[in-house]
């Protein structure tokens, strides 16, 4: 898989894709440096179609280069995929789109100039020397720089507020393309932008997990990180006194949607690029208190699943660390009224509770943001089976 990808499924009945390379040439300056001189013709074996454009691409360079330039990346920016349609490769999803635009307006030329008996490709040279022109190498030049996640496809569960939502936001500021999931249909139109697909997901439900992850690859090409964050939490109800459906409820939500999850995206993650999975867990898990114990348990069943995932996906090269926030004020959980009173029941104001921890500071949902990025990035791209509190230390769990 290279980097973003837009599917568009469409046939072309006048075109013979078999000699596709041959026929095909860019009909501007500008468009080759957009989407070289031929797209990646896929057959069934999609590596090796890859493999053999980039040694093809290689010797292309090679037979024009005057000893004075470097060669481009020699991955392909589009292909043609026999039967079913082209797909457009792109870092972003901007780019992916021109890529299409331009890829279809020059189907179309060759079709009309096919039909007209007139249509005739540029000689390889000709089109090396557009490429490989200053004035067009120039325009690539101005950007060079490249955000942390750029390129990466991301998928994060309860993605409408909280912890989830900070993920989604810092994702895209870091450049990533994001799937966010919630039960709340707002996720839709929160985030304004082509470069989120927001979706209507109960996480509990195998056939709505299944149909979001089918529509997540579809949509961007494939999956490269996971943020399983959905979560609900139950509280004030004793072992003693605990009812069934508040345990099943919790167990359902925090537990086992988690895992059902983790096993739909596995074999998309394992095609990804350096793939990671970031499980959002809690502070109940290495320090339970009375009158959790649904939530308590349900998360300590996902720490172990996420460890033992850790052990079966390394083969895969796919990451899996563990998050434990405490105290993350900033989310629909905790309202003013339930400040209050929780920090009244101590004995101290609101702003002390907040920073009721060994440091003295507040935790906020995008500071588990910046972590859960950092985890599936390159700064812990030799880590996997970590368990990270980030709760300004807490005496009960150090």
């Amino acid at each position: 898989m290279i980097g973003l990808a837009k599917a568009v499924i469409a046939k072309w009945d006048s075109i013979n894709f078999s000699n596709f390379s041959a026929i095909y040439s860019p009909l501007t300056p500008d468009h080759v440096i957009r989407t070289k001189r031929t797209p990646v013709i896929l057959n069934k074996e999609v590596n090796d179609s890859i493999d053999k454009y980039v040694k093809d691409y290689q010797a292309y360079f090679a037979r024009h280069d005057n000893g004075k330039l470097t060669c481009l990346n020699p991955a392909p920016c589009w292909a043609v995929w026999q039967q079913y349609g082209c797909i457009s490769f792109g870092k972003t999803v901007k780019e992916a789109n021109i890529v299409a635009d331009i890829k279809d307006h020059t189907i179309n030329a060759i079709q009309i100039a096919e039909n007209l008996n007139q249509w005739q490709a540029l000689p390889e040279k000709d089109i090396f020397e557009m490429e490989y022109w200053e004035l067009e190498q120039a325009k690539l030049k101005k950007n060079k720089t490249s955000l942390a996640l750029q390129g990466k496809i991301a998928l994060v569960t309860g993605a409408a507020s909280g912890i989830g939502y900070a993920c989604v936001k810092e994702l895209l500021a870091q450049g990533a393309v994001v799937a966010a999931l919630d039960l709340n249909p707002q996720v839709t139109e929160l985030f304004q932008t082509d470069n989120v697909l927001g979706l209507v997901c109960d996480v509990t439900d195998e056939q709505q997990l299944k149909d979001a992850v089918d529509n997540t690859v579809a949509k961007f090409g494939g999956l490269d990180i996971l943020i399983s964050n959905a979560g609900a939490f139950f509280a004030n109800e004793t072992i003693e006194n605990m009812s069934a459906k508040n345990w099943n409820t919790s167990l359902n939500i925090n537990l086992s949607s988690h895992q059902q999850l983790l096993q739909i995206c596995t074999p998309y993650l394992s095609l990804g690029i350096e793939p990671a999975v970031v499980m959002i867990a809690s502070k109940n898990v290495p320090a339970p208190g009375p009158g959790a114990g649904a939530y308590s348990v349900a998360k300590a069943g996902q720490t172990q699943l996420a460890r033992v995932a850790a052990l079966e996906l390394a083969p895969k090269g796919i990451r899996v660390n563990t998050i434990h926030p405490n105290a993350v004020f900033d989310t629909a959980l905790w309202t003013d009224d339930i400040l209050s009173k929780r920090a009244k029941h101590y004995g101290i104001s609101v702003e002390e509770y907040k920073q009721n921890n060994l440091l003295k500071v507040e935790v906020q949902s995008k500071d588990v943001a910046l972590l859960a990025c950092s985890m599936a990035g390159d700064i812990f791209s030799k880590t996997t089976g970590a368990q990270v509190a980030i709760d300004g230390g807490n005496e009960r769990v150090i």
